[in-house]
């Protein structure tokens, strides 16, 4: 490490960290934050009101929070409510950026894009999701133009959702392997992690566990209870468990000793943490080939990859879960999903950002 770097992370404004609103990128700062002060680095973090966080300087910002990108329509017009949150988030920024390095922005939103060019500090710009409305692929475009070099994203495949022709930093993503305990004797029971919401596709792990009566672990955010109420009417012979969101410590308890994970996104999943979570505890995952799980599993040695959409494949996928060595699954994890490693990579990428500035 060249030298110890002041960071401020200005953390999603769609929900308090540790709550799961934020879906992903929740777990991505808080390893992230575990990575980087390994390293010696300094962090605040400016979140929502009732954020939770550890190893970092946590600063609890009022306010509305913002609506999520994945529930809106790609040209549903952009509204800032009263007494936003993000806007908070950003004033707060501005008024205390002389005292740090670097400002990294987690927020899937138009504004801290457009405010870029009015702070002094520079703003790494770390996006989440793959293209999902015009107006945020218009500020993607506008900040490689005027700050080239200061987008980060998780994987090729989310990027490959925006318009051509953009730099993009590909920065992975990493769990903090201690937590996740390997178990090599499963039990017959899947699981499926994730927010309950219709690009997360559910339905379809439902549909395959109903045509197999193989029992599944559902745990994640329900935010959407109409969306789950029809998976439940629509399939009421399917042998599932809704176990809620759970933390972390929980969710390795349950899902390492499962057979398998199903992953069944309608989307450009960016990643899928949970995949790497699945791995990290020796479980296979079947997964559509569509999004980051696509980069992340290795057809035929660590789950299997099916045509998208498609719940025959999916079925066909859980039939060969115990060809699968688990062994080999957590050997992956460790080897590519450190955090020592994701530090490393977001360190190289800042010190260039700051370098360049």
């Amino acid at each position: 490490m060249a030298r110890c770097l002041r960071l401020l992370f200005v953390s999603t404004p769609v929900g308090p960290l540790g709550s799961g609103l934020g879906g992903g990128v929740e777990l991505t700062v808080v390893n992230l934050v575990k990575a980087l002060t390994q390293q010696g680095h300094h962090i605040a973090i400016a979140a929502p009101d009732n954020s939770q966080i550890e190893g970092a300087q946590l600063i609890q910002v009022p306010g509305a929070l913002q609506s999520t990108a994945h529930t809106q329509g790609r040209d549903t017009p952009t509204i800032m409510v009263e007494n936003a949150v993000l806007a908070n988030q950003w004033t707060y920024a501005r008024q205390v950026q002389q005292s740090y390095d670097l400002i990294v922005n987690f927020a899937y939103d138009w504004l801290p894009f457009y405010l870029t060019p009015f702070f002094d500090t520079p703003i790494a710009h770390f996006v989440s999701m793959g293209s999902l409305s015009g107006i945020m692929d218009q500020a993607v475009v506008d900040i490689n133009t005027k700050f080239p070099g200061t987008l980060g994203a998780y994987t090729q495949t989310q990027t490959d959702t925006f318009p051509g022709g953009l730099t993009w930093e590909i920065l992975s993503s990493a769990i903090d392997l201690q937590q996740y305990s390997y178990c090599d004797t499963p039990e017959p029971e899947l699981a499926w992690l994730g927010r309950i919401s219709p690009e997360k596709g559910l339905e379809d792990a439902v549909a395959a566990v109903q045509e197999t009566q193989t029992p599944l672990k559902i745990l994640g955010k329900l935010e959407n209870p109409e969306y789950w109420d029809t998976i439940q009417r629509t399939y009421p012979n399917a042998p599932i468990d809704y176990l809620g969101f759970v933390n972390t410590q929980q969710l390795q308890s349950t899902v390492r000793r499962c057979r398998g994970l199903l992953m069944t996104p309608r989307w450009v999943e960016a990643f899928g943490n949970v995949a790497i979570e699945a791995l990290a505890c020796g479980v296979p995952v079947v997964a559509y080939r569509r999004g980051g799980p696509a980069e992340i599993i290795d057809h035929g040695q660590t789950g299997w990859l099916v045509e998208p959409d498609n719940v025959a494949g999916l079925v066909n996928g859980i039939e060969q879960l115990d060809h699968i060595d688990r062994r080999y699954c957590r050997q992956q994890a460790e080897m590519k999903y450190s955090l020592a490693a994701l530090g490393k990579r977001f360190e190289h990428w800042f010190e260039a950002i700051i370098k360049t500035a």
